[in-house]
């Protein structure tokens, strides 16, 4: 049960304690009439249960009950109210009424003010009893208490939701905000990238091919031909990252959908990794997404150039498992069967930025030694 109907409930509970305090107190301030008049107050009572649904009507309906009653006690004096030891007789309210009063301000606001007005001047009893009775400021308390807490409460609401609506406000411009500086930052390393490395490989390029027209050996002219091929390779991986970090994630993620899918090219790439790696292939590739296609690429790509890397001479098994909820890729190499050369250890941020790419799919990335003193690299991509 909620709390909101926890509460309504206890309003009904409240309202029917009073009403039979009303009818069976010591004296009683309403004549029971053989139990008529308490099935009367626990019907007005029951009306509570819709005091949130519908306000308003709660509280002109216990309004209008209270003005019937009203008016058949000043047609026959007394008939309804029993009279007090000074002989003035008591001012009547429904048991329900002042709660119907609060519920009118609090779930209604301005459109609760005019039954609870109705109620406040009926619970007066201005016409049936003297100016200097006490029970004119104990009736108007009766009803107006009520009616007055409920305006401070929906008022209280209404500056919590305010303050709510800023703050969520305040966290979206935040979030531009820092948006827009990473767009900024992601667009000052492309320009850096583009104006010092673009060069540089450019350079290469030009240099290996220089080296390939001037050799004499075939195989320095062929070993120059592949590190111009290689050269130009990066060079156009390396504008299409440009181009990517000049936009937002939302980009990246587009133009990875539209661009090629390089599962197809897999075996390509493991056969000219440099690595005796095997390639397994489990399930329908062609099911599966660009953008999937194209992390699950990266993921093998980074894997062997760790290999090739860390691990000198071992050997390794990729492994590609295609299924309607997603692609599962590992790379697992054995043990190095010579020590890495320091000059072409990396600085261990490809593992990271290759992790940022699986997550930006809200995919998983798990990477760790194996038991046997290789290495494991494992990736989950959905579907």
């Amino acid at each position: 049960m909620s709390r909101r109907s926890l509460s309504d409930l206890l309003a009904v509970a409240a309202a029917v304690v009073v009403a039979v305090l009303l009818v069976r107190g010591s004296p009683p301030p309403l004549r029971a009439f053989g139990g008529g008049m308490l099935v009367v107050q626990c019907a007005l009572a029951a009306v509570l249960l819709l005091r949130r649904r519908a306000p308003v009507a709660v509280g002109w309906l216990l309004a209008a009950a209270t003005a019937v009653l009203a008016v058949v006690e000043a047609a026959a004096p007394r008939s309804l109210v029993s009279v007090d030891t000074a002989g003035d007789a008591y001012p009547w309210l429904p048991a329900a009424a002042p709660f119907a009063a609060y519920a009118a301000t609090a779930f209604g606001f301005r459109r609760g003010l005019g039954p609870a007005a109705v109620l406040v001047v009926l619970a007066t009893h201005f016409w049936a009893l003297p100016p200097d009775s006490p029970w004119l400021l104990q009736g108007v308390l009766f009803a107006g208490g009520p009616a007055l807490l409920g305006l401070y409460v929906a008022a209280r609401r209404r500056l919590l939701a305010s303050l709510v609506e800023r703050t969520e406000r305040a966290e979206r411009e935040r979030h531009l905000l820092a948006e827009q500086a990473r767009a900024e930052e992601r667009s000052a390393l492309a320009a850096e990238i583009h104006d010092l490395v673009t060069h540089r490989v450019s350079l290469m390029v030009l240099q290996a091919g220089a080296l390939r027209i001037s050799a004499d050996q075939p195989e320095t002219r062929a070993a120059a031909d592949e590190i111009r091929e290689t050269g130009a390779q990066a060079l156009t991986e390396l504008r299409e990252v440009i181009g990517l970090l000049r936009e937002p994630p939302a980009a990246l993620l587009a133009a990875a959908e539209v661009g090629e899918a390089p599962p197809g090219r897999l075996s390509a790439l493991v056969g000219e990794s440099g690595v005796q790696a095997v390639l397994v292939e489990d399930g329908d590739p062609g099911r599966v997404r660009p953008v999937v296609g194209r992390a699950a690429y990266r993921v093998v790509q980074e894997a062997l150039t760790n290999v090739r890397k860390h691990a000198p001479g071992a050997a390794a098994t990729v492994t590609l498992r295609y299924r309607p909820e997603g692609v599962q890729v590992s790379v697992r190499n054995g043990p190095a069967a010579a020590p890495p050369d320091p000059a072409v250890v990396g600085s261990g941020t490809g593992l990271l930025g290759l992790r940022e790419r699986v997550e930006l799919l809200e995919g998983s990335l798990k990477a760790g030694p194996c038991d046997d003193g290789g290495f494991l690299l494992e990736a989950r991509l959905p579907a």
